[in-house]
């Protein structure tokens, strides 16, 4: 679907939400829900969102671990595992 059939009215979206529900579900698709010529909401399949949610989850993740990098606060992997080994040594006893 082009971007300028996926942008409808919230009237739209109040007299026709099972349509709305089915196109955006069946078809992975996104309508841009407007109010009053706005851009208010949009309308995505749960399978799309969860999908978006954990690639920025990943995204977090690799901003925090460069941060971490830049400050210095990492150390090599031998390093690191060897830190892991005698923790869990020193749980086992």
């Amino acid at each position: 679907m082009k971007l300028s059939e996926s942008i409808k009215p919230i009237s739209y979206l109040k007299s026709h939400t099972a349509k709305a529900v089915r196109d955006v579900s069946q078809g992975q698709q996104t309508i841009i829900i407007t109010q009053h010529g706005e851009a208010k909401a949009v309308l995505q399949d749960i399978a799309s969102y969860e999908q978006m949610q954990e690639s920025l989850a990943l995204l977090k993740m690799l901003a925090q671990s460069s941060k971490n990098i830049r400050e210095g606060h990492s150390k090599p992997v031998k390093s690191a595992f060897a830190d892991v080994r005698k923790q869990v040594k020193a749980n086992r006893e």
